[in-house]
């Protein structure tokens, strides 16, 4: 029988490629409020069961006796302004979700060996020029204390004796969601360029190398903790709008101030797309993790090439 892995989130752009990535080696038990629609998206590499992100109900049957759980679930910082209201449903998604996930762990007689939590960069905050290793402070921004509550709360499943692993990933790079198809949108109608001084660092991880290194974190048994899922080779905003450019044989040459962008979109900005964390994978490269993909250039190249695509 095959090792059960149960995934929140994962109808998502990372759960969805993952779901694909793990079906060939381990039952996959994908958990979303929406089973119907969870089931046209991933039913061919999962077993879909309705949970309500909150509370450990009959879902958590599933937690006894698996071998781990990928917590990939939350509310989208993205798509909108953040009102109080949309920063206190993305905060306590991430609190109500890891909680139950915390509270099944605790009931199951037969604890999961591994617990992957979903986190960000955005854990530490924009700090400029400054390297960030996994050893690095958080930062004081509304995003930092997001991932450092999740993991924190997450943390919890030590007690039990279940290994703990958090992946703070950067901006997956892929074409079936996340940020680069909206990152193209412009170049077909030479309108590509950044967003700023194009000198904010962008951390980035190609789709592919994304969920190999969460597969890798999944079936290494001694590592735990934090892990930086980037590219071991970020880039500067300037650097990556350039790169799409010459992906797609079009210039990069718009560059849309700061200012603009915040107007429209508000104080969310300085935290996504003004941030800068030029965040480095040191403890996944210590621990011997290949990436496929650790240059910009062949990334996009392979990406848009239709070469990655997030599975075997």
């Amino acid at each position: 029988m095959s090792k059960r892995i149960v995934i929140t989130g994962a109808t998502g752009f990372i759960g969805r490629a993952l779901c694909r990535e793990l079906h060939d080696a381990y039952e996959i038990i994908a958990l979303s409020r929406d089973a119907r629609r969870a089931a046209d998206v991933v039913g061919e590499y999962a077993q879909v069961l309705e949970w309500d992100a909150r509370t450990a109900s009959l879902w958590a049957a599933q937690v006894d006796g698996a071998h781990a759980i990928v917590n990939l679930a939350g509310e989208s910082v993205a798509g909108g302004r953040w009102t109080q209201a949309k920063m206190d449903g993305i905060m306590q998604s991430r609190v109500s979700c890891t909680g139950s996930i915390v509270d099944a762990v605790a009931g199951a007689r037969n604890k999961p060996a591994v617990v992957i939590q979903g986190s960000a960069v955005g854990y530490y905050g924009s700090r400029g020029q400054e390297i960030l290793t996994e050893d690095s402070p958080p930062g004081v921004t509304f995003l930092s204390d997001v991932c450092r509550r999740g993991e924190s709360i997450a943390g919890r499943v030590e007690k039990h004796g279940v290994r703990l692993a958090a992946i703070r990933t950067g901006i997956v790079l892929g074409l079936d969601g996340g940020a680069l198809p909206k990152m193209a949108v412009p170049y077909p109608f030479f309108l590509g360029g950044w967003i700023g001084s194009g000198k904010q660092w962008f951390s980035w991880i190609s789709l592919d190398d994304a969920v190999r290194a969460i597969r890798f974190l999944v079936e290494t048994p001694n590592l735990r903790g934090p892990f930086n899922l980037t590219s071991p080779n970020p880039a500067v905003l300037k650097q990556v709008a350039q790169a799409i450019g010459r992906a797609l044989h079009r210039p990069a040459w718009v560059r849309m101030p700061g200012f603009v962008v915040r107007l429209v979109m508000g104080p969310m900005v300085d935290e996504t797309l003004l941030a800068s964390q030029r965040v480095i994978p040191r403890r996944l490269t210590d621990a011997g993790f290949t990436f496929r993909h650790p240059e910009l250039e062949a990334a996009l190249s392979a990406i848009f090439q239709g070469e990655n695509h997030g599975s075997k």
